[in-house]
């Protein structure tokens, strides 16, 4: 589809598909890079987690499909559609995942997702994961506004918003659909600037 705005995108088409995903440091030892393939038994691992099951209804269900989530990422990327991250422990052991996704060039905004491990939970892990995320798109990459989204329900990932910078903005009222029903939904966000 041709673009047939009369303003220039915030952010120039390629920046992210011609160049490798990036490996992103963060406070604490923390490294968020692409999947690989031999995450795949700590990622499907992770969706056993009460927790994260609690709050994510798509879920795979093997290795295999695991792998095939990872392929999915990678071409995420290459079509400039979102950017997919293990959060991880000096590279190696899998804490948790972040996500970019819902990539608007024209408008330079962009959704961010995340969750971490039990083993991961309240030691900051998120919140220094977001961080860094939230400081390579907003002002390596251009981003003007970050978006993330959580149920109101979940208390944990508000605390995790908050902290790091992402200013609450209302509720979105029956949003989205959890196993136990609807869910009313937290909007938060960060602006180039804030």
């Amino acid at each position: 589809m041709t673009r047939a705005l009369s303003t220039p995108p915030v952010i120039a088409p390629g920046l992210l598909g011609d160049s490798p995903q990036p490996v992103l440091s963060a406070t604490g030892g923390l490294l968020l890079r692409p999947w690989e393939e031999s995450d795949a038994p700590a990622f499907l691992s992770a969706y056993q987690d009460d927790e994260i099951r609690r709050w994510h209804t798509r879920r795979p269900s093997s290795e295999a499909q695991a792998r095939e989530w990872f392929d999915a990422y990678r071409q995420d990327w290459k079509r400039e559609k979102g950017g997919h991250w293990a959060i991880t422990r000096d590279g190696d052991e899998v804490l948790g995942r972040i996500a970019l996704r819902g990539l608007d060039f024209d408008d330079g905004t962009a959704n961010v997702a995340y969750w971490v491990l039990p083993i991961a939970r309240g030691a900051g892990v998120a919140s220094h994961s977001l961080w860094a995320l939230t400081a390579w798109a907003l002002h390596e990459i251009g981003f003007h506004r970050l978006e993330l989204d959580h149920s109101t329900r979940n208390h944990a990932s508000c605390r995790v918003a908050t902290k790091s910078g992402y200013l609450l903005e209302g509720t979105k009222r029956s949003a989205a659909v959890h196993d136990d029903g609807r869910h009313d939904m937290h909007l938060h966000a960060r602006i180039r600037g804030d």
